[in-house]
């Protein structure tokens, strides 16, 4: 007899249910030839003696065997492996069990990404923060979307319009955002104008897909947000480093750059410029405008960080000037919620906006429209509006208060201006500080800065989701680090 209980290994620790042990080794032995097409497999009383397991678990074994067409089984006779499954050639044995299929290397050539997130090495588990600007979602209004969310779900007639095909957004969405926009930004647009997405991120990159091929010139400020470069060095384009200073992108480089070659894009990010909060000036915008009639190229304006102005109103958007239809607007309400509420937004021409939602379509058929529906309701109810009031007061008071901390604590070794707005300050280091230095010894003090610019010597410090006692805390361990690194 075949010594099936050599062939079939169980481990009781594994957390694979036994019987679904026992088909996946049945499975390797007739795949691996060993056992051949006709081969009688023993009775389930045998075998469950053999394993030293309940009857009821072989069973279920040869059950899914045989739906699987593995083996068949005659009622009341025997079971035997299929006869339609072609001969092969039994493996040598070895002492050595194969590793599972999946702990092999991808065998075949394949396109790879480059990694941009600071790996980690052997550091504790931080127990605060420092992001790159991110919303504090303890005052989120996360509880009043979610309650929405789940009375949504539990009415019949919107579970059969959550079917309906949704890919550019329900219809209740772009609805309140279009008049959300007009009242918060100038914008004069229709539902048609408007593609839902899951985030900025995603909005970026329909756009610059269509706008784009490998001839395509495209520029950007320098430094830039680095998830947007990634996306058009990916799409092969030839992009061009613009300098940014302290009034935003230098329109005196664009336009030297225009006179030379021809531009089909610019991306930018004209409030709090990532990563060094700076807002693009009146001038600036109105010459980037343009600079886009007479050369005729698209503008991606990236305004991920409008709703929160603290000095003053903010500039409307450059979307909301006269463009003739060529500047994709992006936004996003991750800022605004939660990270984790992956629902942006983009405006533009409605033929730009069926293209994007097609493409859209290629890769991912629609978002989730219960949640989309609850936002929606969030803005029509008035709710964003309130929540946005009161953060921004609570975020101006943090951004004020971390002013005075680094003044007081850290104004030997950084430099600063202040932004009018957003949720994260620039911090350039002094020379004899080292930014990957600063990383790696507040990386041991339990504090992680998400956020650091090596080239530039320069981290991010988003205030907004730190209270005082946290942002205190954050700037006392890199004072007592920056210490340690001068000492040296």
């Amino acid at each position: 007899m075949f010594p099936f209980d050599t062939l079939i290994s169980i481990n009781k620790a594994n957390n694979t249910p036994i019987y679904r042990q026992i088909t996946i080794a049945i499975i390797n032995a007739i795949s691996n030839g060993v056992l051949k097409p006709g081969t009688i497999l023993p009775g389930t009383r045998e075998l469950s003696k053999l394993l030293g397991v309940h009857r009821k678990t072989v069973i279920a074994a040869y059950e899914e065997l045989n739906s699987q067409d593995w083996i068949t089984i005659i009622p009341q006779k025997h079971a035997f492996v299929a006869e339609n499954i072609p001969h092969l050639k039994p493996k040598k044995w070895n002492k050595n069990t194969p590793p599972p299929s999946y702990n092999n290397p991808f065998p075949i050539r394949f396109k790879t990404v480059e990694n941009i997130v600071k790996k980690e090495h052997d550091h504790p588990i931080p127990q605060l923060v420092i992001d790159d600007g991110r919303p504090d979602i303890r005052i989120s209004p996360i509880d009043s979307l979610l309650k929405t969310y789940r009375t949504l779900t539990s009415r019949k007639h919107t579970s059969n319009k959550a079917e309906q095909e949704a890919s550019q957004g329900t219809i209740n969405l772009r609805q309140e955002l279009v008049r959300y926009l007009s009242e918060t930004r100038g914008l004069t647009i229709s539902v048609d104008n408007l593609l839902i997405t899951h985030g900025a991120q995603m909005s970026i990159y329909v756009a610059a897909h269509l706008l784009s091929d490998p001839k395509t010139t495209v520029l950007v400020g320098k430094p830039n947000y680095t998830m947007a470069n990634k996306i058009f060095e990916q799409l092969g384009v030839n992009l061009i480093e613009v300098s940014v200073d302290e009034n935003g992108l230098n329109m005196d480089e664009v336009e030297a750059i225009c006179t030379q070659k021809k531009i089909g894009l610019i991306y930018i990010i004209p409030h709090h410029h990532y990563p060094t909060t700076v807002t693009l000036s009146s001038e600036r915008r109105i010459k980037l405008l343009e600079l886009s009639k007479q050369f005729s190229f698209a503008i991606i304006e990236d305004d991920y960080d409008y709703d929160y102005h603290y000095a003053s109103s903010p500039y409307l958007p450059l979307a909301s000037g006269n463009h003739h239809g060529n500047v994709i607007y992006v936004g996003s309400f991750s800022k605004v919620l939660d990270p984790s509420v992956r629902i942006g937004f983009m405006v533009a021409p409605a033929n730009f906006i069926e293209q994007a939602t097609l493409f859209r379509k290629t890769v991912d058929v629609g978002g989730d429209s219960y949640m989309q529906d609850a936002l929606a309701a969030l803005i029509k109810d008035g709710e964003l509006k309130r929540h946005l009031k009161k953060a921004r007061k609570i975020y101006h008071q943090r951004r004020d208060f971390l002013d005075h901390l680094l003044k007081e604590k850290l104004s030997d070794y950084i430099t600063y201006t202040l932004p009018p707005g957003g949720m994260a300050i620039w911090l350039k280091l002094n020379k004899n500080s080292e930014v990957t230095k600063l990383y790696e010894l507040t990386r041991r003090d339990r504090l992680l800065i998400s956020n650091i610019n090596e080239k530039q010597n320069a981290l991010r410090f988003g205030f907004a989701s730190l209270n005082e006692k946290e942002l205190t805390e954050a700037v006392e361990i890199i004072e007592k680090c920056l210490k340690l690194i001068t000492a040296d």
